[in-house]
């Protein structure tokens, strides 16, 4: 199966028109893997200066959700809300109102607005990114700029090939073998964009001196859909019995100890599960899914990650990312 698209479509990922119509003349694609190479390549290789700087126009600062730049289609407005969605929700009047003045110097100082991949990071976390990077040489910060534009690139294009994916199995009637494998797919392209969020924080905020986010977070993804899980319960607890650790096969009763309860928003991640601490407590933590209220007849009645936090990494961020459909789950350590 090939994924076909037009310059419409790769306009929502990049704002720069050359970017848009290199990728529709590289088009159709294999996989959203394979497009992947092909956008960097275009995107660093082939695209100018005036292409960076026509790119970064089309977003909106950071805090907003409105593009400065006139005709950008609407799905790219509605994604740049949804990576914005964090930043929002953890933002007040005067934070927005600093974010909004060092905007100004920023954008002074460097002749463009603030670029970064906003999706999953909170205001307090972008506001200290954006003092920090201030301090940058110009052409270091232009150059800055345009790798986290790929991010952002890289994170619209596996939403795009996500999309096209859905769409095709809602129409295509193939035999039980092919449509596993179109299940497979869906998983790796839901992966690549978790590997893409993964490394959007690759700068290790968990290691700072101060967090701007609870030491353990998740994100769901519904992989039979191809989209992330909105309204699903989780809770997290930790393990306080009368040994040191729960044993395989014994049993747990009065065990664990609630540190909260959550539900998942529209784009799959939890809300918080426990408060916003720069040690966390090291121990044996459990996050459970109710994924039989989520879907109901589903052949798993909720899903628990049991895990351990030790003495060395209390400073650290635990991301525990969930990729579920009705009869399978997969899930990992992130950063």
């Amino acid at each position: 199966m090939e994924f076909a698209f037009d310059e419409k479509d790769f306009l929502a990922c990049c704002g720069s028109t050359r970017f848009a119509a290199e990728m529709a003349r590289a088009s159709p694609f294999p996989s959203f893997q394979a497009a992947v190479p092909a956008a960097r390549d275009i995107w660093f290789n082939r695209v100018d200066v005036s292409g960076w700087l026509e790119a970064f126009s089309a977003h909106p600062q950071i805090g907003e959700t409105k593009s400065v730049a006139p005709g950008r289609s609407d799905t790219s407005a509605q994604w740049s809300k949804g990576e914005q969605s964090t930043a929002l929700a953890t933002a007040t009047g005067s934070s927005l109102q600093e974010l909004s003045d060092w905007n100004v110097r920023y954008k002074r100082k460097f002749g463009f607005i603030f670029i970064i991949c906003a999706s999953g990071r909170t205001s307090p976390e972008i506001l200290a990114e954006l003092k920090r990077r201030y301090s940058n040489r110009p052409i270091e910060e232009f150059q800055i700029a345009a790798e986290e534009q790929m991010k952002v690139t890289e994170l619209r294009l596996a939403k795009l090939f996500s999309a096209k994916e859905h769409m095709a199995s809602t129409v295509d009637q193939r035999p039980a073998g092919l449509a596993k494998k179109a299940e497979e797919d869906r998983v790796s392209i839901i992966g690549g964009h978790l590997t893409a969020v993964s490394e959007v924080s690759s700068n290790k905020t968990s290691q700072s001196a101060t967090r701007t986010r609870p030491p353990i977070t998740t994100h769901v993804l519904d992989v039979s859909q191809g989209c992330p899980a909105s309204g699903m319960e989780v809770c997290l607890e930790m393990w306080r019995g009368n040994k040191p650790r729960p044993l395989f096969g014994e049993a747990e009763v009065g065990g664990w100890i609630l540190q909260g309860v959550s539900s998942t928003d529209k784009d799959g991640r939890s809300g918080q599960l426990m408060d916003i601490i720069n040690e966390i407590n090291p121990g044996i933590y459990r996050i459970s899914f109710n994924t039989s209220k989520y879907c109901p007849g589903g052949f798993f009645p909720y899903v628990s990650i049991i895990f351990e936090i030790a003495e060395t990494q209390k400073r650290e961020h635990f991301h525990v990312p969930l990729l579920f459909s009705p009869f399978s789950f997969t899930t990992y350590r992130g950063s």
